[in-house]
């Protein structure tokens, strides 16, 4: 072997390293920090976590429950926290400290408990809590809305398929009785927002702020009559720039997705709103309309 061979081979060997070392630090991103078994899914597209200033704040969709007189359900808000790779854990502790905005909603979970860890293996997410988790006290009602409120939080990152719970990093007879009610026994838990009665209407995509093009897509939930969803988008002249419909996956009193295709021609510059509601049978009325601001 000559010199010259012995060089390229050196130099494949220090590249392949350093890929390596590449790849391990991005895994320590998704994981919220090294070794530290934390899973951050979300918050952020997928490779950019790093570039993201420390003081960005996220956005994170939070399931409450909500029980009144005639019925008991969840409601859906978006509470702004402060910026940190460990996304699930901050939905989580936002779930337990943070103050519901819908009148009569509630969190379940005592404010006393703690996030111990969430691992992620195969789309299942475990979450560890500390044994304050068992001192909720909801009643039957809230019980089942409580664990789904966990789950359908949780899920809103596309890394989570489903949720399993430990306390105290085991799964013994006390944590399988959970509540008293509604056990564990038949966990892992998948998503389920049928119980989701507020909004009526919520838009995943397009996010406030952000910058369209032509055609652009409209996706969201929605629980309205014939499961008729309807979009338009305005500059900010109020002119407007499309129309249109779609069918979301389900009609009320059930929930459903929809999504929306829609070709405009945009101003050069500028911003608008892309608004999402429903229009009554009864009178033409724009119902639980969403409004979305945007620019181009």
């Amino acid at each position: 072997m000559n010199w010259s061979t012995l060089k390229t081979i050196r130099a494949a060997a220090t590249l392949a390293a350093l890929l390596l070392v590449l790849l391990l630090l991005s895994g320590c991103t998704l994981f919220g920090g090294k070794g530290s078994g934390q899973v951050a899914p979300g918050g952020a597209p997928q490779g950019q976590e790093e570039d993201l200033p420390a003081q960005q704040s996220l956005n994170l969709a939070l399931y409450y429950v909500k029980i009144t007189d005639k019925d008991a359900y969840l409601v859906r808000e978006v509470h702004q926290v402060p910026y940190t790779s460990e996304v699930a854990k901050a939905a989580l502790e936002e779930l337990i400290k943070g103050s519901p905005k819908t009148p009569g909603a509630a969190g379940v979970l005592p404010p006393e408990t703690k996030i111990r860890g969430i691992s992620l293996k195969d789309g299942n997410a475990s979450v560890d809590f500390s044994s304050e988790v068992l001192k909720a006290n909801v009643g039957a009602a809230g019980e089942a809305l409580g664990i789904q409120s966990i789950v359908n939080t949780l899920t809103e990152f596309p890394e989570i398929k489903q949720v399993s719970f430990l306390v105290e990093g085991k799964l013994d007879e006390r944590t399988k009785d959970w509540w008293g009610h509604v056990g564990l026994y038949t966990q892992p838990f998948k998503r389920d927002v049928s119980s989701v009665y507020e909004p009526v209407i919520w838009v995943t995509s397009p996010e406030p702020g952000q910058k369209i093009a032509s055609p652009v897509q409209i996706r969201g939930s929605a629980r309205v009559f014939e499961a008729t969803v309807n979009a338009r988008i305005i500059d900010d002249s109020g002119k407007e720039l499309a129309r249109g419909y779609a069918t979301a996956s389900e009609g009320a009193p059930g929930r459903g997705d929809f999504v929306f295709s829609l070709p405009f021609t945009p101003p050069t510059t500028g911003s608008g709103k892309v608004e999402v509601f429903w229009i009554s049978p009864k009178d033409g009325e724009e119902l639980d309309k969403v409004v979305v601001p945007v620019i181009w």
